[in-house]
């Protein structure tokens, strides 16, 4: 079974409180609560991918706690449910990004549609729906299957082996980054940027370069097309991984 792991945060572990955890865990998903406080928070905090935080009584978050979180969330994927008076969601909605808000509810909380927003949030999770999407353009296969086995668990990775079929596949999808292959023969990777650049469907997909010259006579050349960034092909896993993760947290 996928591990379905959440949280409930809130001032005090309220009967309230201690239901919504008891709604999660009907539909197995490990729920438990947590203090709205940093330190309380930053020690559960590992595997989570949904947060519910509970308002009681216009008892916000400090602002340090929503910082945290806001942080948290940003780097780690996940997302939040408010639950609160209306005028409560209305007054503190605001205070955390829109994309990191999943649902809200207002107090009376409908339990079953409660459970039901869990359970096919925790379905998108392991279905994979949420997972940024990029398509790694480059003319040898066995790099593309190294990269592919890096990102695979963290991304929706696609590949082409030419920056003609990567044309083509985008004719008929879309992708949250290409990581496109500088030099490849017949149609360089210069040449696709530029084809990308030139069609109103693909020009504002982001397209970051892989390169294997380091010189600066050759980076200067890579970074003079103003692409959104360029890795050298000897990066490793986990700075590969953690510069698209940095990436993709500045550009929501």
């Amino acid at each position: 079974m996928p591990n379905n792991k959440m949280i409930v945060i809130a001032e005090k572990e309220s009967f309230i409180v201690r239901v919504l955890i008891e709604k999660a865990q009907s539909v197995r998903v490990s729920c438990e609560f947590v203090k709205s406080e940093v330190d309380d928070i930053s020690k559960k905090l590992e595997g989570v991918s949904l947060i519910t935080l509970y308002l009681a009584d216009s008892a916000y978050p400090k602002e340090e706690v929503i910082h945290y979180l806001i942080d948290s969330m940003e780097e780690n994927g996940s997302q939040v449910i408010l639950i609160g008076e209306q005028l409560d969601l209305d007054r503190f909605g605001g205070q955390i990004p829109k994309h990191l808000i999943y649902a809200s509810f207002s107090r009376p909380v409908d339990n079953t549609v409660y459970t039901k927003t869990i359970s096919e949030y925790f379905d998108k999770v392991n279905s994979g729906e949420f997972k940024k999407s990029i398509l790694v353009v480059d003319d040898d296969p066995n790099y593309l299957s190294i990269v592919r086995e890096w990102l695979k668990d963290t991304y929706k990775v696609y590949m082409a082996n030419s920056g003609l079929q990567a044309i083509k596949w985008l004719g008929k999808n879309s992708v949250d980054l290409i990581l496109l292959d500088h030099e490849m023969p017949v149609t360089s990777g210069p040449q696709v940027l530029e084809m990308l650049r030139s069609d109103e469907e693909t020009k504002s997909i982001p397209v970051m370069f892989l390169t294997g010259k380091g010189d600066k006579e050759s980076v200067m050349k890579v970074v003079a097309l103003k692409p959104e960034g360029y890795f050298l092909k000897s990066i490793q896993r986990q700075e590969l991984l953690e510069k698209l993760n940095e990436f993709f947290i500045f550009h929501k």
